[in-house]
């Protein structure tokens, strides 16, 4: 019995692993043919969350290798200043907020994608930043002042291409036309701005309500004694 089992775990463990590939693998399609693949990601079951956590993880890596490794000509990075964290968090956060209010937008208008769809459909929407800007950061490296430009419009590029990709996620993956997409768009950007305004008030509050309780704790301690 526990030979059968071994076999059927490996079994699994292998279908696991060869799904994940296959997945991620997708994202290489998605990038040329953004309606098509980001339609199959999700109603075809085409992605899955792996292929999109990977690919996110892969993003925050390369975005530091960007100011580790990108040369000072391009990029006047002081590496010894750098928080990591706060540069993870720079782009981990935009990213689920951006998912969570698109989705409680969309929700309210008959948008069909639930809200792992929305998150997997923006990861796999980052697909180009990381296939462009790993080697734009080798290439940094032997560029002249007067090649810099390259290198920019590169950056750029990456940009565009997965805010293109990100903005056909959201049309496919709640049906929406494209001008219906393109309202909901600009909605979520200034959900987003109200959802970041309440939890900064939030957080303020917070933090006074804590300081409060401290300063009442030390008085009454002052006193006691």
């Amino acid at each position: 019995m526990s030979y059968i089992l071994k076999k059927l775990h490996k079994l699994i463990e292998k279908e696991t692993y060869v799904r994940f590939f296959k997945t991620l693998k997708y994202s290489l399609y998605i990038i040329t043919h953004p309606a098509d693949g980001m339609w199959d990601v999700i109603h075809a079951k085409r992605g899955s969350y792996a292929a999109a956590n990977f690919i996110v993880i892969m993003t925050l890596i390369v975005h530091i290798w960007k100011l580790r490794y990108t040369s000072f000509l391009v990029m006047d990075v002081y590496w010894e200043k750098v928080n990591i964290i706060q540069e993870i968090a720079s782009i981990l956060l935009p990213l689920l907020i951006f998912v969570i209010c698109n989705w409680a937008c969309t929700t309210l208008f008959d948008g069909k994608g639930h809200l792992g769809d929305i998150y997997m459909g923006t990861a796999y929407a980052l697909t180009p930043y990381i296939l462009i800007q790993i080697p734009i950061i080798i290439m940094s490296n032997y560029v002249t002042i007067e090649e810099i430009a390259f290198y920019d419009v590169a950056d750029i590029v990456s940009m565009i291409w997965c805010g293109v990709l990100i903005f056909m996620a959201m049309m496919m993956i709640n049906q929406y036309s494209f001008g219906k997409t393109l309202l909901f768009t600009i909605l979520t950007l200034f959900a987003m701005l109200v959802f970041i305004f309440i939890m900064l008030l939030f957080f303020s509050l917070i933090s006074q309500a804590i300081a409060f309780f401290i300063s009442l704790g030390r008085e009454v301690i002052f006193r006691l004694n």
